[in-house]
């Protein structure tokens, strides 16, 4: 006997999970629907099925193919238009009109024993045998009467509860002979309760009715979808599942790795390759689909999560449904009754409420509060840019097809035949994505000069070296899973506001150039890359005084790239230097703060028991310095900004140093002592370089282990920072510590509130207000100067949901007061 399964149904009542998915391919408990059937089929011995197609059938073909995965042989009739339950049927008839046949959904989840079924229909000798089960609540279901012997006497389509007569309701199971078929009109919409039926028992064919025991149920709502799923867990349906029992109720699929510091409280099923870190918490009833990633501190209960999820640190899932590829980001929250469609994004910190709908492509912004569902708004993000480039989770948020399309449309703001210049860390998720982003510059007619892994600082300057503009890849400053794609300008510095404007719109718009055959762009690889730079270095920078000064130093590379140019440096500048930690660690291409402290306190160890001046610690790229002193003690970022300006301010005694407004004041006392000035930029880092450049600019830094040399670059180079430290300590002849004692303590507090994205012009509008008389200064976000001389800084975030306050005082007490006093006046905005 062969079967039908009906699959062409467009199951309008699942949207959004039916948007872009047919119906029989919903997944549960990691399986389609349609696969669960198939598999009961061919467990009865129907292994020649017909499955009948409309609504995105190619999805369903593609899927299942001729059926050979499942041992089973396949065959489609496609429909051009809807035609009903007995018109798709009879769609098939050529392939079904020899014996009888079985009609079964794709979209049911069931056990029933068919067989038994089959069997019953050949011994009433039945035209059709209608396959009944018993509900609690028959209103959605079409309800059918027997008699003692099994024959139908009567059916009733979607009854009201004053219409109930019986709790026995149609499947849409059916054993049928060929000859139905002369009942049917082809190419007609015609239902098989609601016309064929009727028909045949005003004629008095043999129409029976076969009560079936066990589990069926029609998923045909959000709330029917996720009870299936809990019944296949608790064992209520017999079907197949993949995987392991690990622990009663608890199933992990092959390659799956749960962390043995992960709660998982059955019945939960982990599917393949899908990774749970640690402190996540997986509850009942949760279905986590294929590589799925559960990030640590995850609350997810009775959640239906699809395949290829991202699900961050944090967030908290309660009785909803995620679609695939869809991301949801750190601390965000999704509510019971709740469904996410397809390859979404969830930003972090927002909030989804229940039985919102968010159909598919959507973006959530962060900090966002949805209570109604979102069908057409794309809400799609402002800028691609960050404070620092391009950055994003590894293969979440930065994908190598995100990498080509965002190379590409850089490449498309410059001219053909340009050259642009590419850098790494020394992480393989760079390495990928470089060679991702090289590929759409070449295919963009634009050249490239690859320097593969070297610093940061390092990259910039090549770039300045004749190109029109640079990419470099690396990690996140302390965030591992995460990285950067940085642009620079011909002048080897962060794209300005407007060239990020411009790529923003390139991008937007999707409008790439593509180079003719004979225009593909050359690659080429530079020689000699680090001893050029270390020439340049030493050529520009003031190091007389070092050879003769007998210091000792202790530089720690940190395993990363900022020691490939300490061979070709060390030994030119006549320094004793004792180098720690030389080698590259590709596991670790960042470090935490924790990482960084420990690092730190152990270089301290080292310096004060070698006798050496002091020590420095590169950050993995270069780009930053950290210093410790002779006694060994670690000099804090905000009070290495103050030495480094001591020092050079008193080498100099003129000029001008370029400080973001979120510094203390201090450093006018320090800068004017020495007959120098400050002039305060913006928090931006392309703000500093940009007063970096200017001829009058003798320093500048941000606080935060950044320093720029302007003699040799106007962008932050922990290399050259040293280079210059060694100098100015050799010529001043004193200690880091007696320079530290005598510049005053400064008191500078902050503090990051979360804000919504909706409400962050508000916020700005009443800290105005709340200045008053006060004094106002908006370089950077509002600055509010008291008649003491004490201030307070709000700045909201252009990446983030997050407004972040700064505070100066004599002392902490009066810096913390004023903090509260401001977040106070953020709070109310938000409110």
């Amino acid at each position: 006997m062969k079967a039908v399964v009906m699959a062409g149904g467009e199951g309008t009542r699942l949207r959004p999970m039916t948007s872009s998915m047919p119906k029989p391919l919903l997944p549960v408990v990691n399986r389609p629907i349609m696969e669960h059937v198939l598999r009961l089929l061919k467990r009865h011995g129907l292994s020649e099925t017909v499955v009948t197609v409309q609504f995105l059938a190619s999805l369903v073909r593609n899927y299942f193919g001729d059926g050979e995965e499942l041992g089973m042989e396949l065959t489609y009739a496609n429909e051009e238009k809807p035609l009903g339950t007995a018109g798709s049927v009879k769609n098939a008839e050529e392939a079904l009109k020899d014996d009888a046949f079985l009609v079964i959904s794709g979209d049911a989840l069931t056990d029933f024993d068919l067989t038994d079924l089959i069997a019953f229909h050949k011994e009433k000798g039945a035209l059709v045998t209608v396959c009944l089960t018993r509900v609690p609540n028959p209103l959605e279901f079409g309800i059918t009467i027997v008699d003692d012997d099994g024959k139908v006497e009567r059916f009733l389509e979607k009854p009201t509860w004053g219409q109930v007569f019986s709790d026995t309701v149609n499947t849409g199971i059916y054993v049928m002979e060929p000859e139905v078929f002369d009942y049917v009109e082809a190419d007609t919409s015609v239902d098989w309760s609601g016309d064929v039926f009727p028909q045949l028992m005003k004629e008095g064919k043999p129409i029976y009715g076969y009560v079936a025991e066990g589990y069926w149920e029609d998923v045909g709502t959000h709330e029917s979808y996720v009870k299936a799923q809990a019944d296949v867990l608790e064992g209520k349906v017999d079907v197949e599942l993949d995987g392991f029992e690990i622990s009663p109720g608890v199933w992990v699929a092959e390659g799956a790795d749960v962390h043995p510091d992960a709660v998982l409280r059955g019945p939960v099923y982990i599917g393949d390759y899908a990774k749970v870190e640690a402190g996540a918490e997986i509850r009942e009833d949760t279905v986590i689909g294929s590589n799925v990633v559960v990030k640590s501190g995850s609350f997810l209960h009775k959640t239906v999560v699809h395949d290829n999820v991202y699900i961050g640190q944090q967030s908290n899932l309660r009785g909803c449904v995620i679609g695939k590829n869809t991301d949801v980001m750190r601390a965000a929250r999704i509510e019971d009754g709740a469904v996410i469609g397809d390859e979404c994004f969830i930003g972090e910190e927002s909030i989804i409420q229940g039985n919102v709908r968010v159909y598919p492509f959507k973006t959530i912004e962060a900090g966002a509060f949805v209570n109604t569902s979102v069908i057409w708004e794309s809400r799609g993000q402002a800028h691609l840019f960050g404070a620092r480039g391009v950055s994003g989770i590894l293969n979440v948020e930065i994908t190598p097809e995100l990498a080509v399309r965002l190379a590409g449309a850089y490449a498309t703001t410059l001219k053909k035949g340009s050259t642009v210049t590419t850098a790494r860390d020394h992480s393989r998720g760079a390495r990928a994505l470089k060679r991702a982003v090289i590929s759409a510059l070449q295919a963009s007619a634009i050249d490239v000069r690859d320097l593969e892994n070297v610093p940061l600082p390092v990259a910039r300057q090549q770039t300045a070296r004749g190109s029109a503009g640079g990419i470099m890849i690396r990690t996140t400053p302390g965030v591992p899973d995460s990285v950067d794609i940085m642009f620079f300008d011909g002048r080897g510095g962060d794209l300005s506001q407007g060239s990020q404007r411009k790529l923003d719109r390139v991008y937007a718009r999707q409008e790439y150039r593509r180079a003719f055959p004979g225009e593909i762009g050359d690659l080429h690889f530079p020689s000699s890359v680090f001893d050029s730079y270390t020439g340049s270095l030493l050529r520009n920078v003031d190091t007389s005084g070092i050879a003769d000064s007998g210091l000792k130093v202790v530089v720690d590379a940190s395993n990363g790239s900022a020691g490939l140019v300490l061979p070709s440096l060390l030994g030119r500048l006549g320094v004793d230097a004792l180098t720690i930690n030389p080698g590259l660690d590709e596991s670790r291409p960042t470090e935490t703060a924790e990482s960084r402290r420990a690092g730190l306190v152990r270089l301290g160890e080292i310096v004060a028991s070698a006798r050496a001046a002091f020590g420095v610690r590169f950050d993995p790229v270069g780009e930053r310095l950290s210093l410790v002193d002779e006694k060994g003690r670690i000099v804090e970022d905000d009070r290495a900004l103050l030495v480094m300006l001591d020092l050079v301010a008193a080498d100099r005694r003129s000029g001008r140093v370029a400080l973001p407004v979120t510094t203390t004041r201090i450093a006018e006392q320090v800068a004017a002592y020495h007959g120098t000035q400050v002039e305060w930029t913006t928090t931006s880092p392309d703000d500093l370089t940009r007063v970096g450049r200017d001829e009058a600019t003798i320093f500048g830094g941000d606080g935060r282990g950044g320093f720029i040399v302007p003699e040799f670059s106007s962008v932050f180079d922990g290399t050259a920072a040293f280079v210059r430290l060694i100098g100015l300590v050799a010529r001043t002849q004193l200690t880091l510590s007696q320079i530290d004692a005598r510049i005053p303590r400064a008191h500078v507090l902050k503090r990051d509130l979360a804000t919504p994205w909706a409400v962050k012009g508000l916020v700005m509008r009443r800290v105005v207000e709340a200045a008053g008389d006060r004094y106002v200064d908006t370089t950077d976000g509002v600055r509010v100067v008291e008649a003491d001389g004490r201030w307070v800084m709000v700045l909201p975030d252009r990446a983030e949901a997050v407004t972040h306050l700064w505070a100066e005082g004599p002392d902490d007490e009066s810096a913390e007061a004023l903090l509260d006093e401001w977040a106070a006046v953020v709070d109310s905005a938000g409110r």
